[in-house]
């Protein structure tokens, strides 16, 4: 054997390598797909300074001066009010279920104590469960409602204008008061631990017997597509909830996170959420031709995931086919699930508009799974 360095021998391995590499596909557009990924998310889709955030209003006054605070509002970038509310108790159903991020209530007499030089109060309630998604616009709002009743409050008025504002602004941060960032993390990483290991222990399940050749034995036995799906899901859904109590349990007990609504409803979103990313998996393992093409694929549906779903940067914040990008993806709706039972108590008529969602998503995904075993098994 010649031990001394060849070029043509080193040039003869590179050629191998690439003509491999073409002949591995997935892993070739992995190459190329994950960066062009990347770029097209963080250069268009994220954005930590959301706008045109919707926004309720009820306004208890008709005067020039209310209608001047709303038009501020609207004009002002971050705040796009989209409904007028008839009551305090329509503004609360709002907030909680996540319709909208702010809830404008603008009191009685509000022109005429504006006028008397009173300062009357203007009450701002936040959904402050994404502290990073209304950060800004509880910053700007002092500066917004003044800018609005600048020119109002001009010529004879304009002594109504002393240094701290005609308008006292009052905000109120809904279910996260102190807004710690630790209420917003911790329930997120139920959603995206559960998304990670469940897709990828289900993805390697059926190309690991492949690998070691016990493919044939699971094929040979008079089971159907649904009954080998099923009994290869049941297992990891009872890993799923045991990773969902020790997640739980330390946010208790070490970042104080609180449990406002009932632990039933958060089981029922998890079993569906749970149930929905093992759907995938199994569907990854069974167009994978191996362990390492199905953790690919894993990777490669984990990441949009995690960027797009409202865990790491306000789901709000993203351009529109973002968002309607996100809205496919089970993650974004079981954030939701998570974080308005936790921290503001809702209950299963509240979250059951990103439940249906799950269980949607959980039978189409399903059906295509146990499409492609029929076809392995052909």
């Amino acid at each position: 054997m010649n031990r001394h360095f060849s070029l043509h021998r080193l040039l003869a391995v590179v050629i191998k390598e690439f003509i491999q590499m073409k002949r591995d596909r997935l892993t070739f557009a992995m190459m190329v797909g994950i960066p062009i990924i990347q770029l097209l998310l963080f250069g268009y889709a994220i954005n930590a300074d959301p706008k045109r955030l919707p926004t309720a209003v009820l306004s208890r006054d008709d005067g020039p001066f209310a209608r001047a605070v709303v038009a501020g509002l609207q004009t002002s970038g971050y705040f796009q009010v989209e409904v007028v509310a008839s009551g305090v108790a329509e503004l609360d159903r709002m907030l909680d279920r996540g319709e909208v991020q702010f809830a404008v209530e603008i009191p009685l007499d509000f022109g005429r104590d504006l006028m008397r030089g009173g300062r009357p109060a203007l009450l701002v309630m936040a959904d402050a469960t994404d502290p990073a998604a209304t950060g800004n616009a509880v910053g700007a709002l002092q500066r917004v409602v003044d800018g609005s009743l600048a020119p109002a409050l001009d010529g004879p008025l304009d002594g109504l204008r002393p240094a701290p504002g005609p308008v006292e602004v009052r905000v109120q941060r809904r279910y996260n008061p102190e807004g710690l960032t630790q209420y917003n993390i911790v329930p997120g990483l139920v959603g995206t631990i559960l998304t990670m290991t469940m897709i990828i222990m289900t993805a390697l399940a059926v190309t690991r017997e492949r690998e070691r050749g016990t493919m044939e034995n699971l094929l040979a036995m008079p089971v159907r597509p649904t009954e080998v799906m099923l009994g290869k899901l049941a297992p990891f859904i009872l890993v799923g909830a045991v990773q969902v109590l020790v997640i739980l349990g330390a946010a208790r007990l070490l970042f104080g996170v609180p449990m406002a609504g009932n632990p039933l409803v958060l089981a029922a979103g998890l079993v569906a959420f749970i149930t929905a990313n093992l759907a995938v998996g199994f569907l990854f393992s069974t167009l994978a031709r191996n362990q390492l093409q199905a953790m690919q694929m894993s990777f490669f549906f984990f990441l949009p995931s995690i960027l797009m779903s409202g865990f790491m940067f306000p789901f709000r914040g993203m351009p529109a086919w973002a968002q309607t990008v996100g809205e496919a993806l089970p993650l974004t709706h079981f954030l939701r699930v998570v974080r308005g039972v936790m921290l503001k108590g809702n209950g299963l008529p509240d979250v059951w508009p990103d439940i249906w969602p799950l269980l949607a998503f959980l039978l189409a995904v399903s059906v295509l799974a146990v499409k492609r075993y029929r076809q392995t098994l052909d």
